[in-house]
């Protein structure tokens, strides 16, 4: 049987596992409800995180190292950077000041929907890349394979991680009630401003109104597609391969509602993280720019990224606990 054969059975292993935890995460664990504690988030997290290795490791049984480089490097980059999308996650619930009770349920169904569009976006990019090779050609005694697509996404990514060191200091000042999700919500239908104990749709006088609810899940859902923009052209730095890149990226961000739970009260404990972040979209995108002549191998893709994170997070644990000294 050849990889693109197995390619069929792992899309079945993978869909039976997510959709079987999503059905027991919405109709067992979470069918009332209530406030996510710490520990029940970090339970989740381990549950996710463990998946998504565990099944890293069926990757490198079934098409070894390279593959499973490749998805661990993948799984690892949408993981580190879905922290930018929790810490406007936490603007976005304090904006419209949804209940600690609801935000479970906004956040499961903004993830439904990123797992529906990550699909289209990753194959989309895919196809794009497949179809804008330029014919190879050989200059100075160097062998080059010019793709347009990755070019455009390695310039654009360098400069994202420029945007990203120095950051947006008026963060915590922005507004989202004028954003695409909005203004998409109150075209189709007429809104009415509560939560109506956490429904997405309500009668009032026979007539059919949206709640609040169903306007920050689309403020949601919008925020991550924008997100997309910076994840989803990284781990084609990573990877042309759409199963690979599909199933790394569904295991990173299935994990992201129960990490913004454990971490939505942590985050002045990560203050280099962000500047780590700059570095690995940095990184990305050269590595993309340098695919032109030479392929960085998967492994030291790896080993580059997870240094980067390790660094940066414990540069960060090293000032926060100095500062708790003083």
């Amino acid at each position: 049987m050849n990889y693109f054969e197995e390619e069929g059975y792992v899309l079945i292993a993978f869909g039976i596992v997510v959709l079987g935890l999503l059905a027991l995460d919405l109709y067992v664990f979470n069918k009332e409800p209530h406030k996510v504690s710490t520990r029940e988030a970090f339970n989740w997290s381990l549950l996710w995180i463990g998946l998504g290795l565990l099944f890293g490791g069926y990757i490198y049984l079934d098409f070894g190292i390279e593959k499973a480089s490749q998805y661990y490097s993948a799984f690892l980059i949408e993981k580190a950077l879905s922290v930018d999308n929790l810490f406007v996650f936490i603007l976005i619930f304090r904006f419209f000041k949804v209940p600690d009770k609801y935000q479970h349920k906004v956040l499961f169904y903004g993830i439904l929907g990123a797992i529906i569009f990550r699909a289209i976006f990753i194959l989309a990019g895919v196809t794009l890349i497949n179809k804008t090779y330029l014919p190879e050609f050989s200059w100075l005694g160097l062998d080059f394979r010019f793709n347009i697509i990755l070019t455009i996404f390695g310039i654009f990514l360098m400069y994202a991680g420029y945007k990203s060191w120095h950051g947006d200091e008026e963060e915590n000042e922005r507004d989202f009630s004028n954003t695409l999700g909005i203004k998409l919500v109150k075209k189709l239908f007429p809104v009415d401003p509560r939560y109506h104990e956490g429904k997405f749709f309500v009668r009032i006088n026979g007539k059919r109104f949206a709640t609040q609810l169903l306007i920050v899940v689309a403020v949601i859902e919008f925020t991550d597609l924008i997100f997309a923009v910076d994840s989803i052209p990284a781990i084609f730095a990573i990877s042309q391969d759409p199963i690979i890149l599909y199933t790394s990226n569904i295991f990173a961000i299935l994990g992201l509602r129960a990490l913004y739970f454990l971490l939505a009260n942590s985050f002045a404990m990560f203050h280099y993280l962000q500047h780590g972040l700059s570095f690995i979209l940095g990184f990305i995108g050269f590595k993309m720019i340098l695919s032109t002549v030479y392929h960085l191998p998967s492994p030291v893709s790896l080993a580059v990224v997870f240094g980067i994170l390790t660094i940066s997070i414990g540069l960060s644990l090293q000032k926060y606990r100095a500062e708790k000294r003083t």
